[in-house]
């Protein structure tokens, strides 16, 4: 809600997934944009000009749309779709997170380490907790995350989380309740369903997951 009381429409407002058909919150969602060469671009953004295309942040709704020649529909107009789009939306979304995290730790909204992360918990001043996707199973289960829908996190790998807080790896880590979390959250959403059957420790076809490996230079696609 704003300052003024009014509801906030641009977080609520719906679109509609070309690939799927479904219509919810554009958090759920991938804006998509036709550029000046004809290619798809992901604007994670949301702030580049022309129409937007919208798919649901989900690889596999993704990848149809890709082939099914569904961005071409929404454009209206002949378009090229790189082989690796749902590749690079993946990487351009674990980039924006791995950033938002790092923002909330130079903001002192965020600690790392397992003493520490369970001290905020018990404390109960944390709003998020983040464990590597693919740190030890029973590890994370010695932590239990706040309550609340979507407060555990899982779809950053040690090294990713390790960038945001200037170490080599960290499993994990604490955010504590404000702005930067309520993006965090949101940035995760996406980012977990382009991440999904690797949350589980499988990927389709056997691939490996994309691993950011340089947060201060990886820029999103569409820049």
């Amino acid at each position: 809600m704003t300052r003024g009381g009014r509801k906030d429409t641009d977080q609520e407002s719906e679109r509609r997934c070309i690939a799927t058909g479904d219509s919810g919150p554009k958090c759920g969602l991938v804006r998509f944009v036709l550029g000046p060469d004809g290619m798809i671009w992901p604007d994670l953004g949301e702030k580049l000009p022309g129409r937007g295309i919208w798919v649901s942040a989900d690889r596999s709704a993704i990848e149809k749309a890709a082939k099914k020649g569904l961005f071409a529909r929404g454009a209206k107009a002949a378009v090229k779709v790189p082989d690796d789009l749902a590749e690079q939306v993946e990487a351009g979304l674990a980039r924006r997170l791995v950033d938002l995290v790092s923002l909330a730790r130079k903001a002192g909204q965020a600690v790392c380490g397992l003493e520490k992360t369970k001290a905020e918990l018990v404390a109960g001043k944390a709003a998020l907790l983040l464990q590597a996707s693919d740190g030890s199973a029973r590890g994370k289960t010695a932590l239990r995350p706040p309550e609340g829908a979507n407060t555990h996190i899982l779809c950053l790998s040690a090294q990713e989380l390790g960038m945001a807080f200037g170490r080599e790896t960290v499993i994990h880590a604490a955010l504590t309740p404000g702005g930067i979390a309520k993006r965090i959250r949101l940035e995760a959403t996406r980012l977990s369903g382009l991440r999904s059957a690797n949350l589980t420790g499988a990927m389709p076809n056997g691939a490996t997951p994309k691993v950011v490996t340089n947060a201060k230079t990886l820029r999103d696609p569409a820049q």
